[in-house]
């Protein structure tokens, strides 16, 4: 009978000793299961497991577990005066990149609950008579591990060809296959000696390594799910309110921002008197730092005109008013006019038509009206993402909007809920642009009392933020949807699969163009 492991169908065969491809991996977990079993019986028996409570909004179904599994304690005032409390202290050296490894199930899903040992003793059960059945894991893996480790993405995708178990009667050259495997999975696994006559049994130990560090992975993750928010959290809401204040704009920077675009709209204006300029991006948004520089969009009818040489007039007018570094980026992905004012010392990048950004750009500053926590806690995690390295789409992670996107969403499962889904709810704006339909519910002054039953400091939705994305989204099968106020399934948007550079590792998708997967460019989750 079949049976589901983890979201996906497998054929479960008999172990014996006539299983071909069984190796002493296969016994070694075994050996494993039936050792941790005992220990774990002594443990408990002994008192040394003690239940933590979950954190605010998770699940109260616990499993025992012990502190120093979590590898995680406290912090003193002490350490916290000598610059040792930070960020970090609240997971104790847990990099969020490398609690992206694994998938598991989030609150909410339909997703059946599998616990570490029954996956464990399914894997077991894979390595069977066929061969295929690895090979259907290795292949289906690519979706369930999500690694984000490029050697590891590549040894997966030799494996999957030169398991190919069908093919071994020789129509390609068993020998060309061996000495291409061989390099590559001995550079991996220097320890790991293959030979041609063996050629097959060192590809299922290989699989039974990674299937090894799957389950481990798993396992690891199941136990921090449960994982309880530390008793003094909030001493460390001031330090939050004071990193998210130093980094609002001072009033006298809008004022030049304003100044800029009274500027640029005098120049506009002269020359295409039926133009507007609308501002987007983080500047507008309310989501911007300060010094941030300005995005405008040039909206006009352009006829028959090309948009490049709208803006190599643009560039043309601008350059005879004294603004410094004027240029016009015509072959750019997003062709634009990049400047910078002398007088207020302001950067300004100008588009034409991306409409489409402008009413991005209102959709985030209606939801930031609704709660201040949205706010606070977008500034904090843009914040730690640039001081991370990890906030540059050119670098293979995810854009600020994004990460802007990820904490609506956050907010949104709350339990109770701390942001609406404003595009579920009654219509009050609507436009198209591009041919996409843009609505949602605009009139928010109706709910600043919204979030009210929920009373989580900053600092607990700061822990909860890094935990939930850690240990409760599941990678591998969701994408991440604020039009929805809920989860997606990849598979029925398609974003299952590499395409070109587009790998879907971490899936977003943008309020309004659908299509569009926010997360496509994530190449590093390592």
């Amino acid at each position: 009978m079949d049976r589901m492991l983890n979201g996906f169908r497998v054929n479960p065969i008999d172990i014996d000793g006539t299983a071909r491809g069984n190796s002493t991996m296969l016994r070694a977990y075994e050996q494993e299961v039936s050792s941790n079993s005992d220990n774990r019986k002594k443990q408990v028996d002994n008192g040394s497991y003690r239940a933590v409570a979950p954190p605010p909004g998770f699940s109260s179904n616990m499993k025992n577990v012990r502190n120093r599994e979590f590898g995680y304690g406290r912090t003193s005032a002490h350490d916290l005066d000598k610059g040792k409390g930070h960020f970090g202290d609240l997971y104790r050296n847990d990099r969020l990149g490398n609690q992206l490894d694994s998938p598991a199930q989030p609150s909410r899903s339909s997703l059946q609950s599998v616990s570490a040992f029954d996956i464990e003793e399914s894997m077991m059960e894979l390595h069977g008579k066929d061969g295929e059945n690895g090979e259907e894991l290795l292949s289906g893996g690519r979706d369930k591990m999500n690694r984000g480790q490029t050697e590891i993405d590549d040894l997966e995708d030799q494996l999957a060809g030169s398991l190919g178990l069908e093919d071994e009667s020789g129509e390609r050259s068993d020998k060309k296959k061996y000495h291409r495997d061989k390099s590559y999975l001995q550079l991996l696994y220097p320890g790991m000696l293959l030979s041609p006559a063996r050629d097959l049994d060192g590809r299922m130990r290989i699989i039974d390594l990674i299937r090894g560090q799957w389950i481990m992975g798993q396992r690891m993750r199941n136990v921090k799910r449960q994982m309880a928010c530390r008793s003094d959290i909030n001493s460390f809401n001031a330090s939050f309110l004071a990193v998210f204040e130093s980094l609002i704009p001072a009033d006298e920077e809008k004022v030049k921002q304003k100044q800029l675009m009274m500027l640029l709209e005098k120049h506009v204006s002269k020359e295409w008197p039926e133009a507007r300029l609308h501002v987007y991006g983080s500047c507008a948004n309310s989501f911007g730092f300060s010094k941030s520089d300005i995005d405008v969009c040039l909206a006009m009818e352009l006829g028959n005109i090309d948009k490049s040489e709208i803006l190599l007039k643009l560039a043309d007018i601008l350059q005879s008013d004294n603004l410094q570094n004027v240029q016009a980026l015509t072959r750019a992905r997003v062709p634009i006019v990049k400047l910078k004012d002398p007088v207020t010392g302001i950067s300004c990048d100008i588009c034409v038509n991306n409409v489409l950004a402008v009413v991005n750009t209102k959709l985030l500053r209606d939801y930031a009206r609704i709660d201040v926590r949205l706010r606070q806690l977008a500034f904090i995690i843009k914040h730690w993402a640039k001081s991370r390295g990890v906030n540059e789409t050119y670098q293979g992670t995810l854009s600020s909007y994004a990460y802007v996107l990820m904490c609506i969403h956050f907010l949104q499962q709350r339990r109770p809920a701390i942001l609406p889904c404003l595009q579920g709810m009654e219509i009050t704006y609507f436009t198209i642009v591009d041919n996409v339909e843009c609505a949602y519910f605009d009139q928010v002054e109706k709910l600043q009392n919204f979030g009210l039953r929920n009373g989580e400091s900053i600092a607990q939705l700061v822990w909860a933020f890094f935990h939930y994305w850690a240990y409760c989204h599941d990678y591998a099968n969701d994408v991440i949807s604020v039009r929805t106020g809920s989860t997606l399934s990849k598979r029925a948007k398609d974003w299952t699969r590499r395409v070109g550079n587009d790998r879907h590792l971490i899936c977003i998708e943008d309020p309004f163009e659908v299509s569009h997967d926010l997360g496509r460019v994530v190449t590093n989750t390592a």
